[in-house]
C-alpha cells in the first residue's frame, strides 16, 4: 500500500471509529512503512492506531518511529501502557530511547522493567556516546565450543526468537571470552555429528567496546559483515553491532558532515522537528564569523579604488572571477574532505596531492581563461582581456590549492576537516581572488 493511501486508510478508521477492524488490513504493511504513516498523527491518535497491532509488532513499529516521536510518546503515554512495548523492543533500541529521556522519565521507566532487562539497559547505557558500546546490542547468540552441529542448531532454534540475528553465532569460553565465530550457513551444511570446533573461525574480526562508532561502521563495510562482535578490555564478549545499526551510524555521520560543509552545527534532531531557535543558534555563529571574514574582500576593493576608477570595466568581471575561485576551491575541498573521512588519503599525502592539484587546476584555469578572454576583449579591449584571462588562471589555481590544503591543515590540528568546505573555503578564496585580480590589473595596466 502506498504511503498516501495508507495514511488515508488510517485517518478514515479513526474518523469512523473502526480502528479495531484495521489489524487484518495492516498484516502486509511493512513496519517501517506503517511508522512513516503514523508520524502524521497526533500522539494520542498514533497510540490508538499502534495498539491495534499484536504486542511484538507494536514494538517493531515503535522502533521505526523517529527518535523525537518515541520520546514524545514516552512523555504522553502512561508507563503502564508503554512498558510492555518497551520490554519487547530490542536491547539496543531500548537503550537508545532510554538515553534520550530525562532523568525523571528514566526513573519512571526503570521500575516497569524486569530486573534482568533493567540491568542490561543500565549496562548498555553506561558506555560513552559515540562508541561501539553505545550502539551495540546484547541480543546475540552464543555457543559452547564442545557442542556438535546438531546441538548447536537446537540451541540456535531455541534462542532465535529473542536474538537480533542468528546468522553468526559466537563461541565463548566459561569466562565469556571470545573464542571465535561460526556461521549458520556452515552449521546447516555440516554433518550433524561434527563438532562445531571444526567449523569455528578462530580469528574473527572484532572491535573494542570503546572504539569510535564510525570506525565500527567502517569495519562492517570493509569486511561485509552482518554483525561485528564487541569485546571489553579483557576480551570478554559484551555485545554485537549489526549492519543495520552501522548503516544508521554511517547515515548520521554523513548528515553531520553535510551540515559541517555548510558550517552548520550538529543538529540533534531532524530539520522538520527542529525549532526556530535551534536552527538560528546552529547557523548564526559561522555566518557572523564569515561576515567579518568577507570584510577583507571589501578592504581589498577599497585599496584598489584608483585602478578601478581608471578602468571601470574591471568591475564587470569581479563576481565572475571570485565566484570561479570559490567554486574551484569548494570542488577541491569536497574531494579532500571525503577522501580524508574515508581514510583514502592521509596527512602524509598532502605533498603528492598538492603537485597533482597544481597540474589539474592549471589545466582548469587555462580552459576557463580561454572561455572568458573573448568576453574580456568585447567588454574592455585587449588589455582587459589579458588581465581577466591571466587572473582567471591564477584564481582557479589559488582557490583549488586553498580547497585542497585547508582540510589537511585542520586535520593536522585535530579539527574536523568537514568544517573546511563550503562557505569557509569560498570566503577565503574570495579574498584571494579580489587581491589577485586587482594586483594583476595594477601591475599590467600600469606598465
Amino acid at each position: 500500500m502506498e504511503l498516501p493511501a495508507l495514511i488515508s486508510t488510517l485517518r478514515t478508521a479513526l474518523e469512523s471509529d473502526t480502528v479495531h477492524l484495521l489489524r487484518e488490513r495492516l498484516d502486509d504493511v511493512h513496519p517501517a512503512d506503517l511508522a512513516s504513516a503514523l508520524v502524521e498523527f497526533a500522539a494520542q491518535d498514533l497510540w490508538t492506531l499502534l495498539t491495534v497491532l499484536p504486542r511484538a509488532e507494536q514494538a517493531e513499529v515503535f522502533g521505526y518511529l523517529p527518535a523525537e516521536e518515541q520520546v514524545n510518546l514516552s512523555i504522553n503515554i502512561s508507563r503502564r501502557k508503554l512498558a510492555p512495548i518497551i520490554r519487547q523492543m530490542s536491547s539496543d533500541e531500548r537503550a537508545d530511547l532510554f538515553n534520550r529521556l530525562s532523568d525523571e522519565q528514566r526513573e519512571t521507566l526503570l521500575p516497569a522493567l524486569a530486573q534482568a532487562e533493567r540491568e542490561d539497559l543500565l549496562r548498555l547505557t553506561s558506555h560513552e556516546e559515540g562508541t561501539a558500546g553505545a550502539i551495540m546490542t546484547s541480543d546475540y547468540a552464543i555457543l559452547a565450543a564442545e557442542l556438535t552441529v546438531a546441538q548447536a542448531l537446537d540451541s540456535l532454534r531455541r534462542e532465535a526468537p529473542d536474538k537480533e540475528t542468528i546468522y553468526s553465532a559466537y563461541v565463548v569460553d566459561a569466562a565469556r571470552k571470545l573464542i571465535g565465530v561460526v556461521s549458520l550457513r556452515d552449521l546447516i551444511l555440516a554433518p550433524l555429528h561434527m563438532p562445531i570446533e571444526e567449523l569455528i573461525n578462530h580469528d574473527p574480526i572484532y572491535a573494542s567496546v570503546d572504539m569510535p562508532q564510525e570506525e565500527v561502521a567502517s569495519l562492517i563495510a570493509k569486511y561485509d559483515l552482518l554483525a561485528l562482535p564487541i569485546v571489553n578490555s579483557e576480551h570478554q564478549m559484551v555485545g554485537i553491532v549489526t549492519y543495520d545499526d552501522a548503516m544508521d551510524v554511517a547515515a548520521a555521520e554523513a548528515t553531520e558532515d553535510f551540515h559541517k560543509t555548510a558550517t552548520i552545527g550538529k543538529l540533534e534532531t531532524s530539520v522538520k522537528q527542529a525549532g526556530i531557535g535551534l536552527l538560528y543558534r546552529k547557523r548564526v555563529f559561522w555566518l557572523v564569523i564569515l561576515v567579518f571574514g568577507n570584510i577583507f574582500s571589501g578592504a581589498g576593493i577599497a585599496h584598489f579604488e584608483g585602478i578601478i576608477a581608471s578602468h571601470i570595466a574591471l568591475l564587470f568581471f569581479l563576481p565572475l572571477l571570485i565566484g570561479s575561485s570559490g567554486n574551484a576551491g569548494a570542488q577541491s575541498g569536497t574531494l579532500m574532505v571525503r577522501a580524508l573521512a574515508t581514510g583514502e588519503i592521509k596527512l602524509r599525502d598532502w605533498g603528492y596531492l598538492l603537485g597533482k592539484e597544481c597540474l589539474v587546476a592549471g589545466l582548469l584555469g587555462l580552459t576557463m581563461a580561454s572561455a572568458v578572454v573573448g568576453l574580456g576583449w568585447w567588454r574592455g579591449g585587449y588589455d582587459i582581456a589579458v588581465v581577466v584571462s591571466l587572473t582567471m588562471m591564477l584564481v582557479v589555481l589559488a582557490g583549488s590549492l586553498i580547497g585542497l590544503s585547508l582540510p589537511f591543515l585542520l586535520s593536522r590540528f585535530k579539527l574536523d576537516p568537514a568544517t573546511a568546505s563550503g562557505p569557509l573555503i569560498t570566503s577565503i578564496a574570495d579574498v584571494a581572488g579580489v587581491v589577485l585580480y586587482f594586483s594583476i590589473a595594477t601591475w599590467y595596466l600600469g606598465l
